[in-house]
């Protein structure tokens, strides 16, 4: 089985849960059933060289599987020619970047983080949580893409049905000229204004990575509430937010957590932030990894999603996975192999708030 990754510094994660199929099923170099390669970092320039890439691993006659996480941009065309010399080759796709139909015309199965059903959850937990305000944090090209400007109006019809005040701040751009520093800046002097403008009950949201780590030091500090992340993790933002110490427990889950978990008590966040008690790039990696095993073995099949859940649920011991079908909001079908999963919410100081239990109305699978 061929697994392509992003690097340690651009998606560590994704790259962690490799490591776990390796781990588990041995290295293609040491005899064993795993071909593991990284795309370039700079993947937008050196698309070319991905495209080669992931096509290349179906030179092996051996191949059986080959598992994108991240599908960036290029996976689709290398996807039709890796068909186009081996359409026996299976073809799974971690979190999508390319338009779903796209993707879906070339990928056996096609996964993404459930960001439809989560516009709803993630309100619905900040309720939980004792939020009384919502504030979304973004930027107008994060919201020309269609998942997340979707969730973004889902979670604004949420806060209305559920009786919450819902805010839409804009902040800088990270990749704009500020950078990433430019960026960190604004949220760090913003927060405390929000605050006092909106309350110490409010809930913050963003839709960016490089926004999390300053937005979770000063809620930390000056109180409100975080639900999880755009693409929740132990890791994502709080060990710099925090300065937790993290590289003797790499890989380590629960360890992880527990250490996040003290951390954050200790700063007096408890039963206001949370997480994801396992990383979904390092899960959905490995996850997939495991079903293709499954599928060439003939134990589980492409279109059986609780079979696909299993395999999720096999790296993430007391945590509870959900999800649906996409369905195309345009015509209204429902494509069976893209599926949207989530993970339940883990409250620090709380635990699992049991998201996962929580019915999602059928409204809200339509708002557009």
């Amino acid at each position: 089985m061929g697994i392509c990754t992003g690097t340690v510094s651009q998606s560590e994660d994704d790259l962690r849960g490799a490591e776990r199929l390796i781990e588990e099923y041995g290295s293609v170099s040491d005899g064993g059933m795993i071909q593991h390669i990284t795309y370039p970092d700079n993947f937008m320039v050196e698309m070319e060289t991905t495209i080669a890439q992931i096509a290349g691993l179906a030179d092996d006659p051996l191949m059986k599987a080959i598992v994108v996480n991240q599908a960036i941009p290029g996976t689709t065309e290398a996807f039709r020619r890796v068909r186009e010399k081996r359409p026996d080759i299976l073809l799974f796709a971690g979190e999508a970047h390319e338009d779903p139909g796209v993707i879906e015309s070339a990928a056996d199965l096609v996964i993404n983080c459930d960001n439809i059903a989560r516009g709803y959850l993630i309100v619905a937990a900040a309720q939980k949580m004792g939020a009384k305000e919502f504030v979304h944090i973004s930027f107008p090209r994060h919201m020309s893409y269609e998942l997340l400007s979707r969730r973004r109006n889902i979670m604004e019809e949420a806060c209305k049905d559920l009786g919450m005040g819902f805010h839409f701040e804009t902040a800088p751009d990270p990749t704009s000229d500020v950078g990433v520093a430019g960026a960190q800046q604004f949220i760090l002097e913003k927060v405390p204004a929000w605050l006092e403008k909106y309350g110490k009950d409010t809930a913050f949201f963003c839709t960016n990575d490089a926004h999390t780590e300053p937005l979770l030091k000063r809620i930390a500090e000056e109180g409100g509430y975080f639900v999880e992340a755009d693409l929740p993790s132990p890791l994502m933002g709080y060990p710099g937010a925090l300065g937790i110490e993290l590289s003797d427990v790499k890989g380590d889950w629960p360890a992880i957590l527990e250490r996040v978990e003290k951390a954050v008590a200790d700063k007096g966040g408890a039963k206001r932030m949370g997480t994801w008690a396992y990383s979904y790039g390092y899960t959905t990696t490995a996850a997939l990894g495991e079903f293709a095993k499954r599928v060439i073995e003939k134990t589980s099949e492409v279109g059986n999603v609780e079979q696909l859940f299993d395999c999720y649920g096999k790296y993430t011991p007391g945590a509870k996975w959900n999800g649906s079908l996409y369905t195309d909001v345009a015509t209204g079908v429902e494509k069976k192999n893209h599926v949207l999963v989530y993970q339940d919410t883990y409250v620090f100081g709380l635990g699992y708030l049991g998201m996962t239990d929580v019915v999602v109305p059928e409204k809200y699978f339509t708002i557009k």
